[in-house]
């Protein structure tokens, strides 16, 4: 069973992707912002990470540069409610993907299937 880190500050989206992804077969984690989320990388690393921008403490830009620093390959997803940020922001480029959040799931499944490999 393949592991997806879920990185958003705002609760209801975590539990809303949680659902989702478990009900596609995949085991999730979840953290509310980037140093909870560089944490759990300590102990275990994911097969993709989902990934907010904007949140307190550590953004997603910030996790993404810090992480591929050690992690070149894990594949990485931004999701994000922002959709011009990847102009603002070319941090982001190091993401594998982009995309802006919805509320239709059939998007994310794919793009989380694309990155997997499945």
């Amino acid at each position: 069973m393949k592991t997806i880190l879920v990185v958003d500050d705002e609760k209801h989206i975590c539990l809303l992707y949680e659902e989702e992804l478990k009900d596609e077969g995949y085991h999730v984690l979840t953290a509310s912002n980037g140093l909870e989320a560089l944490e759990i990388l300590t102990k275990q690393v994911p097969d993709l990470v989902l990934l907010d921008i904007k949140m307190p403490e550590m953004d997603g830009a910030e996790f993404l540069r810090q992480v591929r620093m050690v992690h070149q390959t894990l594949p990485i997803i931004i999701v994000t409610a922002y959709g011009d940020y990847a102009q603002q922001d070319f941090s982001v480029w190091l993401s594998d993907d982009y995309m802006v959040k919805s509320a239709d799931f059939s998007e994310l499944k794919a793009k989380v299937k694309k990155a997997l490999g499945e």
